[in-house]
């Protein structure tokens, strides 16, 4: 797997998974109201696609949102996946 920072553009309303220099391989879109972040839609790079991006990217938008005090609602199919294979995550889950 490429070496990832995974970066909140707000202004697009999205995390996204970026190389080094700055080439986005993912992002996971959501909607943020109040206190709570919903995640809508994860897309991979085909290029990335197997190499844990998806994984890397989620993450650190759960990461994220645990820092910020926000609850999460996973709409997104990937992101639902993810928190039922990591349970250290379900406690953000409204």
């Amino acid at each position: 797997m490429p070496d990832l920072d995974v970066v909140d553009h707000t202004e697009k309303h999205r995390f996204e998974a970026r190389e080094e220099d700055g080439t986005v391989l993912g992002f996971s879109q959501y909607l943020r109201r109040g206190d709570t972040i919903t995640f809508t839609h994860t897309v991979v790079a085909d290029e990335a696609e197997g190499q844990g991006v998806g994984s890397e990217l989620v993450r650190g938008a759960l990461d994220a949102a645990r820092s910020a005090g926000l609850r999460v609602v996973p709409q997104c199919p990937f992101v639902r996946e993810y928190v039922d294979r990591h349970p250290e995550y379900a406690d953000l889950v409204d």
